[in-house]
């Protein structure tokens, strides 16, 4: 099969795009657009951009190339780009709020970036999301009714790959089946768990009550999970969507993977605060080569790798650039403050032999019996579990009630009254039924900063998680709806208590301590590079994502969100790369 497929790649690629794996290799030519970064944002970017056959655009990429990676082509083998080469590999400083701990904290390190390495879940997150967006930022275009269009332009909903009736999972009135990135419905349904998520959710009602679509922008209650994977069973990616034959066929767009952008650079001769120069290196040797954009760098990072750039580039807190003998550029105190993260809380609960039929594929995760047998069957005709990342196939978002003693202390912190505070994801991994709470409205915030003037040593990850303390009582209430829904009648008999660390819990400080000991990271990073209304005192980018006080720098990534969407990021941040796209070109009369 992939040698198949690395045949039509191979024979696609003639006369396609130039791709480097060096600096050694970039040729010499006028760049007009240099974009660091070809991740979820810089995908979108590349793609957009050279869609002006005038324009030469040069994406910079620091992890390899994403074709013919197995663990990011096929859905059910994603967990396997976790700490792999496809992985950043980084790991968060040791956290207050986790009781000293330190937690992994993937990214992806790859062409696409996390879209290449993600969960896959589709979710564009409540109106009022958006609305907080225009508002904070003085930017009406950031509005709900205005970011339409680029939803239109980014979402392709594509039946399943089982091809099963999808009638009632979805609301066919809000999905585009035009744009790039291929959603669809859950695959390898499971008849028998999907039937008691269903019915537990008719038995609750109120908060568990069952959406028509979680992505209509109203999306409390219980949902149908939607995947940003095609009919054809393969991720969807902004890499494979973006970038697709199509753009590759043009001659403008030229991509170097496995290469470092280390610094912004002024642009000698420019008047002002001019940025317009990049600085790359290769990881495994000390070439250096600086190149110069004649209309605009736009660095696209995302919310590590982002103010990791700046803060070497000398922009940032002059004070602590002073200490680590890097010259102030600019003087930006709110480079990488404010990072922003949903902290995860992973829940088991037991269930009563044989009272549920789980299919053949329950032990999946423990048997390489069983997995080469779905590696089979994804190879030969697009069947089996690997269709899907997990057997999640629901989600929950639910609000704190407003007479809630946590909302009487610390006020109502998500964006309206159609977001949520609390996600929570259900499903059953290797014969344990499983739910996630997620807090999708937390109030901690922490920071990207460094921790010496070698752009090669990894950033200090501090996301700050329970520094709040809104957020450790919100994950508490998370947790008890998770075991309110499991106590619904139609679980009687079939799941049969908590498991796991908590189970023994009985006070609230032992709860907190195991919460502490035991939360995960919700890998959806994002306010680093905030943006905030022109002349704003805070901030560091301009609605229209041009960086405050300099000419010629734009960041375009999840790292300019000033707050952090109750969604999986990957749909808000394709979002700002479509409207990013379309100031770019209307700036340059495109």
């Amino acid at each position: 099969m992939f040698l198949r497929l690395a045949v039509v790649v191979g024979l696609a690629s003639v006369g396609l795009c130039a791709t480097y794996g060096t600096i050694k290799d970039i040729p010499n030519i006028k760049w007009d657009f240099i974009i660091a970064g070809g991740g979820t944002a810089g995908s979108v970017l590349a793609s957009r951009l050279t869609e002006n056959p005038s324009f030469n655009v040069l994406v910079i990429e620091a992890g390899p190339t994403n074709e013919g990676v197995e663990e990011s082509i096929i859905p059910g083998l994603m967990p396997r780009a976790a700490l792999s080469r496809y992985d950043w590999n980084f790991t968060t400083v040791p956290q207050e709020g986790l009781n000293g701990n330190s937690i992994t904290f993937q990214r992806g390190h790859i062409l696409g970036g996390s879209s290449s390495v993600n969960g896959m879940v589709y979710t564009r997150g409540p109106a009022s999301d958006y609305e907080r967006l225009a508002r904070v930022s003085g930017d009406d275009g950031w509005s709900w009714e205005n970011i339409q269009s680029y939803l239109k332009k980014n979402e392709k909903l594509e039946p399943p790959a089982d091809n099963h009736d999808v009638d009632g999972e979805f609301d066919p009135a809000v999905h585009s089946l035009t744009g790039k990135v291929a959603v669809t419905l859950p695959n390898n349904l499971n008849p028998a768990l999907d039937a008691a998520i269903l019915q537990a959710s008719k038995e609750l009602g109120g908060d568990f009550q069952l959406t028509p679509d979680m992505n209509s922008g109203k999306p409390l209650g219980l949902g149908w999970l939607q995947l940003t994977i095609g009919h054809n069973g393969t991720r969807s990616s902004s890499a494979t969507s973006y970038l697709d034959s199509q753009t590759k066929a043009r001659k403008n767009l030229h991509i170097v993977t496995d290469t470092f952008v280390t610094r912004v650079l002024k642009t000698p001769g420019t008047k002002g605060l001019t940025i317009r120069s990049v600085e790359i290196r290769s990881p495994d040797t000390s070439d250096t080569v600086v190149l110069t954009a004649s209309k605009e760098v736009i660095v696209a990072g995302g919310t590590i790798g982002t103010p990791h750039i700046l803060l070497h580039s000398g922009i940032g807190d002059q004070r602590d650039l002073k200490m680590l003998n890097i010259e102030t550029v600019l003087h930006n105190p709110s480079v990488g403050k404010n990072f922003t993260d949903h902290p995860a809380f992973f829940l088991p609960f037991s269930l009563a032999p044989n009272s549920i039929d789980l299919g053949p594929w329950v032990n999946l995760n423990t048997d390489p019996a069983l997995q080469a047998q779905a590696l089979e069957l994804w190879n030969t005709n697009r069947t089996g579990p690997y269709l899907e990342p997990t057997p999640t196939h629901h989600l929950a978002f639910l609000r704190l009630p407003d007479n809630s003693s946590i909302i009487k202390q610390f006020g109502d912190l998500s964006s309206g009254q159609e977001s949520a505070h609390i996600e929570i994801m259900l499903g059953v991994s290797g014969g344990t039924y499983i739910a996630v709470p997620i807090v999708v409205s937390p109030t901690s915030r922490g920071s990207i900063t460094i921790g010496s003037n070698n752009p090669f040593d990894n950033p200090l990850i501090d996301p700050g998680y329970y520094t709040s303390k809104f957020d450790i009582l919100a994950i508490r209430e998370g947790i008890k709806s998770a075991v309110q829904f499991s106590e619904a009648p139609v679980w009687k008999n079939v799941i049969t208590g908590l498991v796991g660390p908590l189970a023994n819990a009985t006070t609230d400080a032992e709860i907190d301590t195991t919460i502490r000991n035991n939360t995960l990271s919700g890998l959806h990073p994002v306010g680093t590079s905030a943006m905030s209304p022109k002349n704003a005192s805070w901030g560091v980018v301009d609605p229209d994502l041009l960086v405050k006080h300099v000419s010629g720098l734009r960041i375009v990534d999840a790292s300019v969100l000033p707050y952090i969407p109750c969604a999986h990021a990957q749909v808000p941040v394709y979002v700002v790369a479509e409207r990013a796209a379309d100031m770019i070109m209307r700036k340059w009369h495109a």
